[in-house]
């Protein structure tokens, strides 16, 4: 018979790093104001670390009264003391740390060699990469910049804000972005913003750099109108300006004609003066990487979860991998909000996802109907365990999201003076969305809040087909 007390190990050998017993290496880590010296021991730094087992193991290693002495300016000790727990115990806290924070770990784990800490830490800030970069767009992207051996969530961080602009470009911290790092975006054909919306940010952000000019540009002698045009000479050739309407370039960007070449402006009024004109500067309209129809949800990875739960294996972790086509079909905002409305638009076009957005909440609702839905008169209710409910609590946060699958009775309810029916659970009914706490056997409860939901107004719904992509 054999015994385990691994909690024990661990708690020794805490207490050996906090109480530095026996010590007989310093680290001295940071540099100035932020700096920090630290009492380890080489032994576990040696097996547990490729880095520093040749760091000690070097003979011009520096030492002083029999003690191993490593200097580290260009790690934090905030980073190095949750690397060095890591190190004696095996555990890692990731918890209230920030972004910056997050990144300062995985750099400094990457340089110590160690490739399992390395790749957690990588992994975590991805599956939480909405919070650290609404909380801080500029900084996180400065230094995954900055940093060589961030590559790759480099690429992810600026495929996740031209999917997603408003993180950085709706944030105060916008006019702090540096110039290198402008240029790369606005260079993006990904970005999904309105060319307008690019070249009124632009002109926010240049009258930041230069706080001396005046807000109101009218009031703006030559000498103003060539320093304005120094600042924003590099990222002028990146705006489409094709894809500006007329108004808006009467109204938003005329007025800073004189930044603009004589030629470019020459090219813009011929592009909307003369029909089929093509345009001398070559460059290509924006085209966004995902997308899709929906007032409702602006997120791609909405979607995602949809494909999982729709082919019930979870293998897909991007929307550019998933194999289906999401078609709008009806949005009640647009089509008519009524029963006859959703089935002139939904009925006999197979399957499809239902997207409910509550009023006044960030909060929606649906379900997947794997078969057809149809209002003639001899169809009633359709019995499958493939379709689902869902939940997501916060439709910008994809960790709230809950789904439950129909137990094969009575799931799905298609009658003609009702739209989509879900069970006894999620219902369409005389122009409104009821939710009932009868579950009757049909779904699963995925804690929706009747109280919250039942009989309640709901801001827009929206019904999309679901195909096969065709490759």
């Amino acid at each position: 018979m054999s015994y385990k007390f691994e909690s024990d190990v661990i708690k020794a050998l805490e207490e050996m790093l906090k109480t530095k017993t026996d010590y007989n290496v310093i680290i001295q880590i940071g540099k100035e104001h932020n700096f920090k010296e630290f009492h380890v021991h080489s032994n576990i730094l040696r097996f547990r670390s490729e880095y520093f087992n040749e760091i000690l193991s070097a003979e011009n290693i520096e030492k002083k009264d029999g003690k191993y002495i490593v200097k580290k300016q260009n790690i934090t000790p905030q980073a190095f003391d949750t690397i060095l727990k890591y190190l004696y115990t095996g555990h890692i806290n990731f918890d209230n740390k920030t972004g910056t924070e997050l990144l300062d770990i995985m750099i400094a784990s990457d340089e110590l060699k160690l490739k399992q800490l390395t790749k957690i830490t990588e992994e975590f800030i991805i599956e939480n990469y909405q919070q650290f970069l609404q909380n801080d767009p500029v900084g996180i992207l400065q230094i995954v910049y900055y940093n060589k051996s961030l590559v790759n969530l480099q690429e992810f961080c600026l495929e996740t804000i031209c999917s997603d602009p408003k993180v950085l470009f709706d944030s105060n911290k916008f006019i702090n972005l540096p110039a290198p790092l402008l240029e790369i975006i606005l260079n993006r054909d990904d970005l999904d913003l309105a060319e307008i919306k690019v070249w009124e940010s632009l002109i926010k952000w240049g009258l930041a750099q230069e706080r001396t000019l005046d807000q109101d540009v009218t009031k703006w002698n030559q000498d103003n109108f060539s320093q304005f045009q120094r600042i924003l000479y590099k990222f002028i050739p990146l705006i489409r300006f094709c894809e500006i309407s007329s108004e808006d370039y009467i109204n938003k960007v005329k007025p800073y004609k004189k930044i603009l070449s004589k030629e470019l402006r020459d090219d813009i009024l011929k592009f909307h003066m003369l029909p089929g004109y093509a345009s001398i500067f070559k460059i290509s309209p924006r085209c966004p990487k995902y997308q899709f129809d929906s007032v409702i949800i602006d997120r791609s990875d909405c979607f995602v979860f949809f494909a999982n739960w729709i082919n019930k294996k979870g293998e897909y972790d991007n929307f550019e991998t998933i194999p289906y086509k999401f078609n709008l079909l009806y949005r009640a905002s647009r089509d008519g909000n009524t029963a006859e409305a959703f089935h002139e638009k939904c009925d006999n076009k197979g399957a499809t996802i239902v997207i409910v957005k509550i009023n006044g909440t960030e909060q929606i609702i649906g379900g997947y109907n794997p078969f057809d839905w149809d209002s003639s008169r001899y169809c009633n209710y359709k019995h499958t365990t493939d379709s689902f409910m869902f939940l997501f609590t916060d439709r910008k946060n994809i960790k709230s999201a809950k789904a439950g699958y129909s137990s094969g009775h009575a799931s799905i309810g298609c009658y003609q003076n009702n739209g989509p029916i879900f069970g006894h659970y999620l219902y369409y009914s005389s122009s409104t969305w009821l939710v009932s706490g009868d579950h009757s056997g049909n779904y699963p409860d995925i804690n929706i809040p009747i109280t919250l939901f039942k009989n309640t107004n709901f801001n827009d719904y929206e019904v999309f087909q679901v195909m096969k992509k065709s490759y």
